[in-house]
């Protein structure tokens, strides 16, 4: 398992926290809105996230999500090569609420 040696540097609301194995952890924090689609789209391509099949996506830092965001998350998990098994954790009320607008509950569970 790997973890981001350069997240204390970073100022990215989302990044890899461990990858390694089949499982992969991607962090959010702040804001993730259109401002930062770019870095998750980039981040999504990541060879790191090739070889997981299941993915946790730690949202307890995460404030605010927008639906562009969301639907990039989307599209990551349904065109994955291999099915991706996807768990979030910590999302907030609102982010949650997003999430399934863009029909991520078809696809995620969710934990506290």
């Amino acid at each position: 398992m790997t973890v981001d040696p350069h997240r204390s540097t970073q100022t990215s609301p989302v990044w890899i926290a461990e990858a390694g194995g089949r499982h992969a952890v991607l962090a959010f924090s702040g804001t993730l809105d259109s401002h930062a689609l770019q870095v998750l789209e980039e981040l999504l391509l990541d060879p790191r996230l090739r070889e997981p099949t299941a993915w946790t996506l730690e949202m307890s830092g995460l404030d605010h999500i927008d639906l562009a965001s969301a639907y990039a998350l989307m599209r990551a998990v349904t065109r994955a090569s291999e099915p991706v098994s996807l768990t979030v954790r910590g999302a907030r009320p609102a982010v949650h609420r997003v999430l399934r607008q863009a029909g991520l509950d078809t696809v995620v569970t969710y934990t506290v």
